[in-house]
């Protein structure tokens, strides 16, 4: 029987974690490196990926970076061809970047759906179609797709973005079983409100407001971390999850 550190060291695995300059992709891509994986730290540019990688190799990690704007026409392809450039075939992708635009139905512009939609799903599925055969001719692979609780439950500020989470878990289930003979997975981890920049909007323009939605908005009344989703995403990165795909875990403290 294999132990615990086993199932869950990622040494000799090489992961792609997109949107990991900040926020939970750069708690995640640490994670991994943690773990023992080479991780290549992905950006909107390639400078902004700076400080993760700077702490990964601080920590005694192996990283690399890579910068690519996923709105662009096969940014997909682009950002696993750029990642295998410099780090060889990736075994892992973590699909964390995303756009989120807040607009209610009558508000949202066609600028601003094509944008989600560009980042949240063609990017996706151009990421899929690059990297699922290499992973199946080697007989591994992961994929583990950031999703949100709003792709469950969607509020109507963030139709749209909800929408592209949505279809971004049903492209992952789709997948998940034409690849699973082929020891490659693919699953969801879905967060809750988590404590990055895009709720720091919020919390400056009406702190007490922010602060008394927060104590409501789930069981444990309060936000959660970045560090705080490591654990799922290690999970899904690894061996620890070997029967398991097109599935989806929640961390949302009990919303």
């Amino acid at each position: 029987m294999r132990t615990p550190n086993e199932i869950f060291n990622l040494t000799g695995r090489t992961a792609l974690v997109t949107g990991s300059s900040r926020g939970i992709g750069a708690a995640i891509a640490k994670g991994l490196a943690g773990a023992g994986a080479t991780v290549v730290v992905h950006g909107h540019k390639q400078d902004a990926c700076a400080n993760t990688l700077e702490q990964i190799k601080a920590g005694g990690g192996t990283a690399f970076s890579i910068g690519q704007d996923l709105s662009a026409p096969r940014a997909g392809r682009e950002a696993i061809k750029k990642a295998e450039a410099v780090a060889g075939p990736v075994d892992i992708v973590v699909i964390n970047a995303s756009a989120q635009i807040n607009a209610v139905l009558e508000d949202l512009t066609p600028e601003d759906l094509e944008f989600q939609l560009n980042v949240n799903v063609r990017s996706t599925i151009e990421m899929l179609q690059t990297c699922l055969p290499v992973m199946a001719e080697r007989n591994w692979g992961r994929v583990v797709s950031i999703g949100s609780v709003n792709q469950l439950r969607p509020k109507q500020v963030v139709t749209a973005y909800a929408a592209t989470k949505a279809a971004q878990h049903n492209i992952m289930q789709s997948l998940a079983r034409d690849y699973a003979k082929d020891n490659v997975l693919l699953n969801t981890l879905a967060p809750g409100l988590i404590d990055t920049d895009r709720s720091a909007g919020r919390k400056t323009e009406d702190p007490e407001g922010f602060a008394e939605y927060v104590r409501q908005l789930n069981w444990m009344g309060r936000e959660g971390t970045t560090d705080e989703m490591v654990g799922g995403a290690l999970l899904l990165a690894s061996d620890a999850c070997g029967f398991m795909t097109g599935e989806t875990i929640f961390m949302t403290g009990g919303y």
